[in-house]
């Protein structure tokens, strides 16, 4: 998955397809054209439009949030416009899922940007995401336990590994805490030992149903447990550690940090505070107020299940879509 020139995406015969994520937070765009090993990057967009603010006051996407997010797809209209796409798909997750107008937002994106969301339940959120970083769980280890720190949600995804097998999933947990709902429900106590101490509590309270049926627990005793992260926490924990002056995806996807050093990043980031965090090259001002909330989020899943490591992924949902688009493309092109 490496970013194509632009000369070689002009010259390049291939068919090309697109994959839009509208989160709680972000707005992202792929475009990609297929490859023996899955996909080249031609295009990459992503906006901060904080579609989820204030919906877990109100129940409902504010007309600012809605107006922001409509802005951003259709930066993303205007650039699909431009290309011939063999095919494409636009979702939009758990902002979408939980507010009572989502109906109405759906169709105001339809009128003005011509593209079509699809609201997706959390049990494919969290397969769009085993899809992305199945790769990263090639090799060893018997089972892996994904997790997906969003704006709105934290899906948490239970895996069996098995030797030149594609990853089977086992079972999902959707939480609804993520970052936006996180921070703006402790706002700047987030910041403080006693508030930072309390999120972490609060998710880890969450976290004993889904241990409760999968005991996870037990099978780290039998060892070959793999962690696995993919969101914004994960990588700029991940560019804390390697002391990144800019954040660079090729040296953080696929990263292993060890307990040890993921936990000092976390404390590292905390000891900051909101100014610094807004100038860290891996964080800036606009996710400065999530940081803390992301770490809390972490910080739970990596005590609730202590594995040595864990896996950083920059991949999720619009790279899951990309690669779901293009097998499926291959199935029929097999059967015509």
């Amino acid at each position: 998955m490496q970013l194509a020139d632009s000369t070689s995406a002009r010259h390049s015969g291939s068919m090309t397809y697109a994959a839009l994520d509208l989160g709680t937070n972000n707005c992202r765009l792929l475009v990609g054209t297929p490859t023996a090993e899955g996909f080249r990057v031609l295009e990459s967009f992503s906006r901060v439009v904080r579609l989820g603010e204030g919906l877990r006051q109100s129940g409902c996407l504010s007309p600012q949030a809605m107006d922001r997010a409509v802005e951003a797809l259709q930066a993303c209209a205007d650039r699909l416009a431009r290309r011939r796409m063999s095919g494409m798909r636009a979702i939009a997750t758990e902002a979408c899922r939980q507010a009572t107008n989502s109906g109405e937002f759906v169709a105001r994106v339809a009128r003005q940007t011509g593209l079509q969301l699809d609201v997706i339940s959390t049990r494919e959120e969290a397969t769009l995401a085993l899809e992305s970083c199945a790769p990263l769980l090639a090799g060893e280890g018997r089972r892996a336990l994904l997790f997906d720190i969003g704006g709105g949600s934290t899906e948490l995804v239970w895996v069996r590994l098995a030797q030149d097998q594609r990853p089977e999933l086992i079972g999902t947990m959707s939480m609804p805490v993520g970052v936006v709902g996180l921070s703006e429900q402790y706002g700047a106590a987030a910041f403080t030992e006693r508030g930072f101490t309390t999120m972490v509590a609060d998710v880890t309270a969450r976290l004993h149903g889904f241990e409760g049926i999968h005991r996870i627990t037990q099978e780290l005793r039998h060892g070959g447990v793999r962690l696995l992260g993919t969101s914004g926490t994960v990588t700029t924990l991940a560019g804390e550690v390697l002391a990144l002056e800019r954040y660079r995806r090729v040296y953080v996807d696929g990263q292993v940090l060890s307990r040890e050093a993921a936990a000092g990043a976390v404390a590292a980031l905390r000891r900051m505070g909101r100014d610094g965090l807004a100038a860290h090259p891996c964080v800036g001002p606009e996710r400065a107020d999530f940081v803390l909330a992301g770490c809390a989020i972490y910080t739970a899943i990596h005590t609730m299940w202590s594995v040595p490591e864990v896996t950083v992924a920059d991949r999720g949902l619009r790279e899951g879509m990309l690669l779901r688009l293009i097998r499926h493309a291959r199935h029929r092109a097999a059967r015509s």
